[in-house]
């Protein structure tokens, strides 16, 4: 079967007008979307509520009230899923203890992790991430009822229905879940996570961080159940000045690692998805607001934010109340969970996409300048059958052309000049999964690095 897929994938045109039409369907991922449950998200969302609040502040000894009690509750599902898997999970908590501008006391911060090793190259890793914390008006106040329900229960539903489901199969990388606390009191949930991933020596391919994805009606009272949008950084946040200097002039502003992996997110809605479509914004996050991704960013790793489309700023950090005729509050009756279970599906397919093909390329080069041919080289990648390279107008938001490479790690595209287009790699497995385009340079490496020393004198 992977042969027949291969071949199909060879037998491809030179040149693709889509990136996602360069690879066979998958019935896998058909699958994986199929056995999403939003009733049991649900469900998940009904529990998380019902511990009154889950402030990082609040108290962490009872077992019906507080942040102490649903990362119990949380770590308690994870390990049930593990048992039902075989003990494919291994469940970490990792933790810091926080003092800060929003946290005058010291308070422990407690992350929790199920973490699914792959089976091909567990040290690459694919992470899916929601934070557990909720908030009222006062972001100080530990102890009125903030019962988070879209923000940001949606995304650890959405991480454990993830869990839920694809813990039941097996991939080459390996899958984190991630339900992470404090996001409230300044991303350091996010922190934690990322320390967490360096120190254990973990290539973070991609981090989905899903912040507010259960409501479907805007302030505006207009409903929209068939958009989501993504959220990825145009130009890295670990660039260098050299860096910068060399990207300004050459280009790569829209082609972070994060941004291409915004477009794989938007590729696979567009074929496993049925009337739900990805919106892709070019910002890091909303405007001047931030979420957990955001630390990723800081550590180098790829990263996106994905939130409904639609946000209703009355049920975001709202103490309980209804004032002329206005109901505020994070409550459970402005989830929508069908649109939920869209969402999930979206995150489902796409780790499972990710983590069923081979790494992205690395060390990808291009030159061509004062020549009518565009020439891209790159190293070759353990598990990839072929490469494709990728090319597109430096106007258009996504890869429109490519030509196969086959197993090649150099490819020439005569008559494609380098002045008029931007360029990529994406490394394809023997039975036709992606990876994500990677653009040229340091500018889109999905593993950053740093500017080579300065040459002896």
């Amino acid at each position: 079967m992977r042969l027949i897929a291969l071949a199909a994938l060879l037998a491809l045109p030179a040149v693709a007008h889509a990136q996602t039409a360069a690879a066979p369907e998958q019935p896998l991922l058909h699958e994986v979307v199929g056995q999403v449950e939003p009733d049991r998200m649900r469900a998940d969302i009904t529990a998380l509520v019902g511990f009154g609040t889950r402030h990082t502040m609040s108290d962490t000894v009872s077992e019906t009230r507080g942040i102490g009690a649903a990362r119990r509750w949380t770590e308690r599902q994870f390990r049930a899923m593990g048992e039902a898997c075989g003990g494919c999970l291994e469940i970490a908590l990792p933790a810091d203890t926080v003092t800060g501008p929003r946290v005058p006391t010291p308070t422990e911060v407690v992350n929790v992790l199920a973490i699914q090793r792959g089976t091909g190259d567990p040290n690459r890793v694919i992470v899916i991430s929601g934070h557990i914390d909720s908030r009222v008006t006062d972001v100080m106040n530990a102890t009125a009822d903030a019962p988070g329900a879209n923000d940001d229960a949606s995304g650890v539903a959405a991480v454990l229905e993830a869990a839920r489901v694809l813990s039941q199969h097996r991939f080459d990388a390996t899958l984190v879940y991630a339900v992470l606390s404090g996001e409230e009191q300044g991303l350091l949930g996010g922190k934690i996570l990322a320390d967490y991933a360096k120190a254990q020596g973990w290539v973070v391919e991609a981090n989905l961080n899903n912040d507010i994805v259960g409501n479907s009606q805007g302030q505006s009272g207009v409903r929209d159940t068939t958009r989501v949008r993504v959220f990825s950084e145009g130009t890295k946040t670990v660039e260098t000045a050299l860096q910068t200097d060399r990207r300004r002039y050459n280009g790569g502003e829209l082609d972070s690692s994060s941004r291409n992996l915004g477009r794989y997110v938007d590729g696979i809605a567009d074929r496993y998805l049925t009337n739900f479509d990805v919106e892709m914004v070019y910002r890091t996050d909303r405007f001047g607001r931030g979420g957990d991704q955001v630390e990723m960013l800081r550590a180098g790793f790829p990263a996106v934010r994905i939130t409904e489309g639609a946000e209703n700023y009355d049920r975001q950090h709202q103490d309980l109340r209804t004032e002329n005729g206005v109901v505020y509050g994070d409550t459970i009756e402005g989830v929508d969970f069908a649109y939920l279970g869209q969402v999930a599906r979206l995150n489902i397919a796409t780790m499972a996409a990710l983590a069923s093909a081979p790494m992205v390329p690395s060390g990808v080069t291009i030159e061509g300048a004062v020549k009518p041919d565009t020439t891209l080289s790159w190293t070759a990648v353990p598990g990839a059958a072929g490469y494709r390279v990728w090319w597109r107008s430096t106007t258009a938001p996504q890869w429109t052309n490519s030509r196969w490479a086959g197993d090649a790690t150099r490819l020439v595209l005569t008559g494609v000049p380098i002045d008029d287009y931007f360029f990529g790699v994406s490394a394809v497995s023997d039975d036709g999964y992606e990876s994500p385009v990677v653009f040229p340079g340091p500018a889109g490496a999905f593993v950053s690095v740093g500017d080579p020393p300065a040459p002896a004198n």
